[in-house]
């Protein structure tokens, strides 16, 4: 490489007159040159590629929650269903019937779990339904996957079920006080009676 030999340093008192930028002219900043950027050097705010970064580990997915054990079903025994009277008038007896229904239902029982007997007249479900037939309404109670309403004449031919709800709309006689004893026994866990309570614990002996 030639050697340049170092120029002579000039006082600052001879080197003749400053030239002065004109005005609104900015004097250039000298920028300097760029070298080659080996790719080893980081480029500003940027962290040099270094190691790589092991990938991050997958989290293991939180072990599935124990299903609790289903309950076994234990066979309810008719003998200890437990009794529930709804005070009613023999004319408010359907509604009061009606809407004892609607509250097991809001509270999680089963349509099929549910049997609806009359001791007067017929509930206008069954008289709709027995409209298209016997056949085709006790096809309704075989399937077992509904609410089912009927007269007390018929609980002889009605299956035992979870719950059932009698509306006693008429006066208990005879033939209704018997039919409630049948209806007790069809009672799996809840027998629900909506009647007049004096007639009803006659029917059943001690106050309920």
């Amino acid at each position: 490489m030639p050697h340049i030999p170092q120029e002579p340093q000039i006082p600052e008192s001879a080197q003749g007159p400053r030239v002065t930028p004109a005005a609104g002219r900015t004097a250039p900043t000298p920028r300097p040159v760029p070298g080659p950027r080996s790719a080893a050097t980081p480029r500003p705010g940027h962290p040099g590629p270094g190691p790589a970064r092991p990938a991050p580990r997958p989290t293991p997915a939180p072990p599935a929650a124990a299903r609790p054990a289903g309950r076994d079903r234990q066979p309810e025994n008719r003998s200890s269903a437990q009794l529930q009277l709804i005070p009613a008038s023999a004319d408010g007896a359907l509604a009061a019937a009606d809407e004892a229904v609607d509250l097991l239902l809001d509270s999680g029982r089963a349509p099929g779990d549910i049997l609806v007997l009359t001791t007067d007249e017929q509930h206008p479900w069954a008289a709709h339904e027995l409209s298209f037939g016997e056949a085709v309404y006790w096809a309704q109670h075989d399937a077992g996957d509904d609410v089912f309403f009927a007269h007390v004449s018929k609980t002889d031919r009605c299956a035992s079920r979870s719950v059932v709800v009698v509306a006693v709309n008429g006066d208990v006689d005879d033939s209704a006080t018997r039919a409630l004893s049948v209806a007790r026994e069809r009672a799996g866990a809840l027998l629900i009676v909506c009647g007049d309570p004096q007639k009803i614990n006659s029917v059943f002996g001690a106050g309920v």
